[in-house]
């Protein structure tokens, strides 16, 4: 009776239900209009919302741009935690940021002055958690402004988005070489002057949950109906039979005796839906971390027309590097001449309004993981292979304070000529094969200095370079400062000038004149104090009394009654010389000479007498040293400005005494500056060829780079084998080296060269260089640039136009007279009769207080 009664009370009731939800549908019917008009209201308001949040949250932005150094080279988990850690910014913001602008942009940007400038916008909370990345030390975050660009005539737009299966993954591209090089080869030859740029923003946002189980299982029902459509076509096939009828397709269906071939009495079934295999159908999809919706907008522009658009094609041309099972395409479609998407109305609006302000509104397909966009997601590395731009390296044009270096061929296939900052030039070193351009390189390094009103000294053992560059410098504003110092003549009536070592006209102190004499000497001929202390002391001691002779004499106002370095035999040999020369010290000054040196055997002379011997075998040599009062000084020379050549004889072992001697005062002239103020210390450049022969086993070029760089004074050296050089020689060239490059050479001695570079150029690259071709590095603003191939200068088509072979004579001229030059014949006769001129100083001058036996005692 009970479940009757429920029974009859139900039935009731759900009359009642349908009658209700009748009535509903009437009065919905009824006032349609008025609910689907507060139904738009309600969404719209609801969309306004939505806008007015997104703009508020998304003009709280923080813009960091991220430099890599030379050696920034991540691996692929360095990459991952960046990913990650742009996909937790992105998702940062206060809660009531809507999901369309919970993004954060990756905005890689070239305009002409930069290769490629790598920047992350993200909310402003996430700042924290972005400026410092995975990448370490290697990557520099810096707080930025956002980009303001100025208007453009031409301007093309394009969407990239992801095509392919919805779980179908973008092809792995390796690290190495950089993913990035085909957008960087694509941008390398924008052209500032024309306004042209080029931007690629990637746009990430965290994947939505919901939308992400909508989007699998749209997935799983599509390869589910694939599945069943399959097994239905299998089917067709297995009962397709034109000839049969009906029903006798039927009884084969139902009788497996029927088909032949067939064992008897084997049923056959129809084929069944192949079974779904979630991980392979979904893909990307089936893993939720690192999986992001992504969209890429792409922007060109340029004041010339045709550019803008043919960087874009380029653009879309370099990022098929990422085409695999899915790949980036551009949104659109065209209809013969019609083109229709985001760089046409009415898409156009929408695309600014992306661009503008990040918002995202990815494409259907804009699904990928963050190992997939790998090389979106860094700065470029070290095996990048970033253009030369104009702004980052200048082009050398007279007059502006700068180094011509070498053509350099850009991307668009023209040459110019690269040049350096003089101030930001401090040393340079060039190592090669011999002919393949050094010295040529260094000329022109060299007039280019002159011609800015610097100062230098440029030594040439070979001596024919002054005959290169004379027609260059033969300027009204260079030919006063020009001074030639050539020990290549033979003839009696050719100029020669002299250098003193002992000279004290210019009022420097004794004991610095004394130190570095001794220095010189001490290091061509390796002494040391181990070595051949002995020696050492002797040659300081004579040293030491002929510079006070010449003290006197200077005092005496009879500057061309000084000794030179070649009294040193007299002083050592002639009893008679030596007491006339020590009558004239105190008595410390004597005491050695009374004490020590009677004790001397004879033969312990010949140590401190065989190189002065040596030096005065050579006719040319004897004249130039043996002369009394300088015509060489180059401590007025680089105070003045001047621009010395020195040709030295030859790179033998006589010549390289020479050399050494001229070398270490070099470096003696340099620390004497000392004495003035920084701002009053002139630039000057001292230009060393076959640093071979003038190296030895001294540390003098060392000192130099190491010490003279705040006295004012630069070097540029040249030499063939790198290793061939002094140990200490070459680290200090290295360390400090502004410029660094190499032609041609053997793989050994190209190996010293390239190892400064590493990962970038190797001796194979080098080894086989044309002639004249060089590979080099740079130090612009303060950061290196290169190493680059680079064709050698040449002095006729860079200063062609400055050529005057005419006033040569002129030049030739002033020079020597400006060195106080004087006929070989007559430089010879003087230095000969030098002895004798001391020798009657030192007779007719007042005779000392203080009695001397130390003639007497030695005889």
């Amino acid at each position: 009776m009970e479940p009757h009664l429920t029974a009859m009370a139900v039935l009731p009731l759900g009359a009642a239900l349908w009658d209700g939800l009748a009535a509903l549908a009437r009065w919905t019917l009824a006032n349609s209009w008025w609910l689907a008009l507060l139904t738009a209201a309600a969404l719209i308001g609801w969309e306004h919302l939505q806008r007015r949040l997104s703009a508020e949250a998304l003009s709280r932005r923080t813009y960091l741009q991220l430099e890599p150094t030379p050696a920034f080279e991540p691996d692929a988990e360095q990459i991952w935690r960046q990913g990650m850690q742009l996909v937790r910014a992105a998702g940062s913001g206060p809660w009531w940021t809507p999901r369309r602008a919970r993004s954060v942009r990756l905005r890689l940007r070239a305009d002409g002055e930069r290769p490629l400038v790598y920047r992350i916008e993200a909310p402003a909370t996430a700042h924290a958690l972005l400026k410092q990345t995975p990448y370490g030390a290697r990557v520099e975050v810096k707080r930025t402004a956002p980009v303001a660009d100025k208007r453009r005539a031409h301007v093309v737009r394009a969407v990239l988005t992801l095509h392919g299966e919805p779980g179908s993954r973008l092809r792995e591209v390796p690290l190495d070489p950089d993913p990035l090089q085909p957008l960087i080869d694509a941008v390398a030859d924008l052209n500032a002057e024309l306004g042209d740029v080029a931007e690629v923003c990637v746009d990430l946002s965290p994947a939505p949950r919901w939308h992400l189980a909508v989007r699998r299982m749209q997935a799983m029902q599509r390869a589910r109906d694939q599945a069943r459509r399959e097994a239905q076509r299998e089917a067709r096939w297995l009962t397709r039979e034109p000839a049969d009828s009906l029903p006798v397709a039927m009884g084969k269906l139902l009788d497996p005796s029927e088909w032949r071939g067939s064992p008897r009495g084997q049923m056959v079934m129809s084929p069944q839906p192949r079974r779904v295999e979630r991980e392979a159908v979904l893909g990307k999809l089936a893993h939720s971390p690192g999986l992001v919706r992504v969209q890429i907008l792409v922007r060109c522009a340029s004041d010339a027309a045709g550019r803008a658009e043919a960087r874009l094609a380029r653009i879309g041309a370099a990022m098929d590097v990422y085409a695999g099972p899915s790949r980036l395409a551009t949104l659109g479609w065209s209809a013969g001449p019609l083109r229709f998407g985001p760089d046409r109305r009415p898409w156009r609006r929408r695309f600014d309004e992306q661009w503008a302000t990040a918002v995202m509104r990815p494409a259907r397909g804009g699904w990928a993981h963050i190992d997939e966009l790998a090389g979106l997601l860094k700065p470029p590395t070290t095996t990048a292979r970033l253009p030369l731009l104009k702004t980052e390296m200048p082009t050398y044009a007279l007059g502006e304070n700068l180094l011509p270096q070498g053509w350099y061929r850009g991307t668009d296939g023209r040459e110019r000529l690269l040049a350096t900052h003089e101030d930001d030039t401090l040393f340079e070193i060039q190592s090669g094969k011999a002919g393949w351009g050094k010295t040529m390189r260094a000329q022109v390094h060299a007039v280019a200095s002159a011609h800015n009103g610097r100062g230098l000294a440029f030594v040439d053992p070979h001596g024919d370079s002054f005959t290169d560059v004379a027609r260059y410098l033969a300027h009204e504003d260079i030919i006063d400062r020009v001074a030639l110092f050539d020990l290549t003549v033979r003839k009696d009536g050719d100029m020669l000038s002299c250098w003193n070592l002992l000279d004290m006209t210019a009022g420097q102190p004794p004991h610095e004149v004394t130190t570095a004499t001794v220095e010189a000497f001490a290091g061509v001929l390796g002494w040391g104090d181990v070595t051949a202390p002995r020696a050492l002391t002797i040659l300081t001691k004579a040293v030491e009394a002929l510079v006070a002779v010449n003290s006197q004499a200077v005092l005496a106002q009879v500057p061309e009654q000084q000794a030179t370095i070649f009294q040193v035999r007299a002083l050592l040999t002639d009893p008679t010389f030596r007491h006339l020369a020590l009558a004239g010290l105190d008595t410390e000054g004597r005491k050695w000479w009374t004490a020590t040196f009677p004790d001397i055997p004879r033969d312990a002379l010949l140590t401190v007498l065989n190189p002065l011997e040596r030096l005065a075998a050579s006719p040319v040599t004897r004249a130039f040293l043996g002369c009394p009062v300088s015509g060489y000084d180059i401590r007025s020379a680089m105070d003045e400005g001047q621009v010395l050549w020195v040709c030295p004889p030859g790179t033998g072992p006589t010549d390289r005494l020479l050399i050494s001697l001229i070398v270490h005062d070099f470096l003696r002239a340099g620390l004497s500056r000392g004495d003035l103020p920084e701002a009053k210390r002139r630039a000057f450049r001292f230009y060393l060829d076959e640093l071979i022969s003038l190296d030895g086993s001294s540390t003098v070029l060392a000192e130099i780079t190491e010490q003279l760089r705040k006295f004012g004074c630069r070097l540029y050296g040249m030499t063939q084998l790198m290793h061939r050089l002094n140990p200490a020689t070459r680290s200090a060239l290295l360390q400090n080296a502004s410029c660094l490059s190499t032609t041609a050479g053997s793989m050994e001695a190209i190996a010293q060269i390239t190892d400064q570079w590493p990962g970038t150029v190797s001796p194979r690259d080098v080894a086989d260089l044309e002639r004249f071709r060089h590979y080099a590095s740079f130090t612009v603003a303060g950061k290196r640039v290169g190493p680059l191939p680079i064709r050698g200068p040449e002095l006729a088509e860079v200063f062609g136009d400055l050529a005057r072979p005419g006033q040569v004579g002129a030049l030739r001229k002033a020079a020597h007279a400006h060195t106080a030059a004087l006929p070989l014949a007559e430089r010879t006769a003087m230095a000969l009769a030098q002895e004798e001129a001391v020798r009657s100083f030192l007779t007719t001058r007042t005779a000392p207080t203080d009695t001397d036996n130390t003639g007497e005692q030695y005889a």
